[in-house]
C-alpha cells in the first residue's frame, strides 16, 4: 500500500509505503478533542516506511499524562496528521482524513477506548471493540 497525503493548507506532505499494521478507530476522550467530537480513524503504518516529503510539522504531548500520545500537526492550518504512541513503538497512526485518497481505508478492524464512546459514535457491525487497548 502506498499512502500519500498532507495537511489542509498543503504546507506539509507525506508518504507511507508498505503493509498496514492495522486500520482502526479510537474513541478516547483525547481523540474526541482533536477530531471535533468523533473518534479518530487511523491506519497504523511502520514508522520506517513513513517520511515527510515537504514541510515541518509541530508536535504536542500532554505533560500531565503518564504515557501521552504525541500528536503531529500542521502549525499553520492545524490539521492533525498523525499520532505516535508509546504503546505502539515503531508505528505512526496516520489520520485517514489527511489521505489524498481516503478510500484506501477499507474500514476499521477494531475500535479502541470504547469506554469513552459517545452515543452518536458508530462502530461497524462485526468490528472488534475494546474498552481500552486490546490485549
Amino acid at each position: 500500500m502506498k499512502i500519500q497525503g498532507g495537511c489542509y493548507c498543503k504546507a506539509i506532505r507525506y508518504t507511507a509505503e508498505g503493509d498496514a499494521l492495522f486500520q482502526g478507530q479510537c474513541h478516547c476522550r483525547e481523540c474526541q478533542y482533536v477530531s471535533g467530537g468523533h473518534p479518530n480513524v487511523v491506519v497504523g503504518m511502520p514508522e520506517t516506511s513513513f517520511s515527510f516529503d515537504s514541510g515541518t510539522p509541530k508536535e504536542f504531548s500532554r505533560s500531565d499524562l503518564e504515557t501521552p500520545v504525541t500528536r503531529v500537526f500542521c502549525g499553520d492550518c492545524g490539521t492533525q496528521l498523525l499520532s505516535k504512541s508509546a504503546n505502539l513503538p515503531g508505528a505512526v497512526l496516520l489520520k485517514v482524513g489527511t489521505f489524498d485518497d481516503p478510500s484506501l481505508f477499507s474500514g476499521p478492524q477494531m475500535a479502541i477506548f470504547t469506554k469513552d464512546k459517545q452515543a452518536f459514535h458508530h462502530i461497524p457491525e462485526g468490528c472488534a471493540a475494546f474498552e481500552g487497548l486490546p490485549g
